[in-house]
């Protein structure tokens, strides 16, 4: 039914007889959907590099797009983190990227605390469900269930994505991809809005080593929370919402260095 219903308000149509005969089965079918090596490294370690290099000197930090590009605007400069923005093409949203530092817990622990859904249950009140539905054996794909508290008056968000992470310790890297995606196990409830146009790209670098203290970080992402509020008001949600994220991210991963919590060892 989640299917016929998708189809007729336009969504993608499922490509191809199998995967169409996997959706009215209720099967989710990996191939096309699992987020591929090529995915995890376009694009983010060049910007990762660029930024980084930048953040050493005293002077402002800007970002310089390709020539096909629209351009980056600067909308927050904290101790920690700067938040640019830039239209997307053809809607009326916005790109979002995030750059900071931090020198007081170790990249391991802010990537395991990140990954961690069970420990963030824990520390991110806003969570109402976290649950990964499936995973890929190929490549460790995992489609995740997510529904998150929105402001009042607004409905309770939920999304279902599928995310991979990497890491790179030859290059000393950090990858985690997102992007949303449709589950037959997750049809959509009326309680909640379906987020469907949701993408993240993070790319951690250790100053020193994966367990030393210091990293800096690029978080570019993107999501359409389905409002019908003027642009600047979404804007202003999507904007702040990342950043205050962040922060209890770190103080998450603070207090489990602190109190030596047991939080999953997504590196070994």
């Amino acid at each position: 039914g989640g299917w016929w219903r998708g189809a007729l308000r336009g969504r993608p149509a499922l490509a191809g007889p199998g995967r169409l005969m996997a959706a009215l089965a209720g099967v989710f079918v990996w191939d096309g959907r699992r987020i591929e090596e090529e995915e995890l490294r376009r694009g983010e370690m060049k910007h990762m590099e660029n930024l980084s290099s930048l953040a050493q000197g005293s002077g402002p930090m800007e970002l310089q797009p390709s020539e096909r590009e629209q351009p980056w605007e600067l909308i927050m400069d904290k101790k920690h983190f700067r938040l640019w923005r830039r239209p997307i093409q053809g809607s009326h949203l916005y790109q979002y990227r995030v750059f900071g530092s931090y020198t007081d817990v170790t990249p391991r622990q802010f990537f395991n605390v990140q990954l961690d859904t069970e420990y963030r249950k824990k520390w991110d009140s806003l969570v109402i469900k976290l649950d990964v539905i499936e995973r890929d054996v190929a490549t460790g794909s995992e489609v995740i269930h997510w529904v998150t508290h929105f402001p009042y008056p607004m409905y309770s968000r939920d999304y279902v994505y599928v995310r991979r992470y990497n890491v790179d310790k030859e290059n000393n890297l950090m990858v985690l991809v997102s992007r949303a995606v449709e589950h037959p196990s997750v049809p959509e409830d009326p309680e909640y809005v379906r987020v469907r146009t949701y993408e993240s790209q993070m790319v951690i670098r250790p100053h020193k080593t994966f367990d030393e203290n210091g990293f800096d970080y690029l978080l570019t992402y993107s999501d359409n929370p389905q409002t019908v509020f003027p642009r600047y008001c979404v804007s202003w949600m999507v904007s702040s919402g990342m950043p205050d994220f962040l922060e209890k991210l770190h103080s998450a991963a603070l207090k489990a260095k602190k109190m030596e919590l047991e939080v999953r060892d997504y590196l070994s």
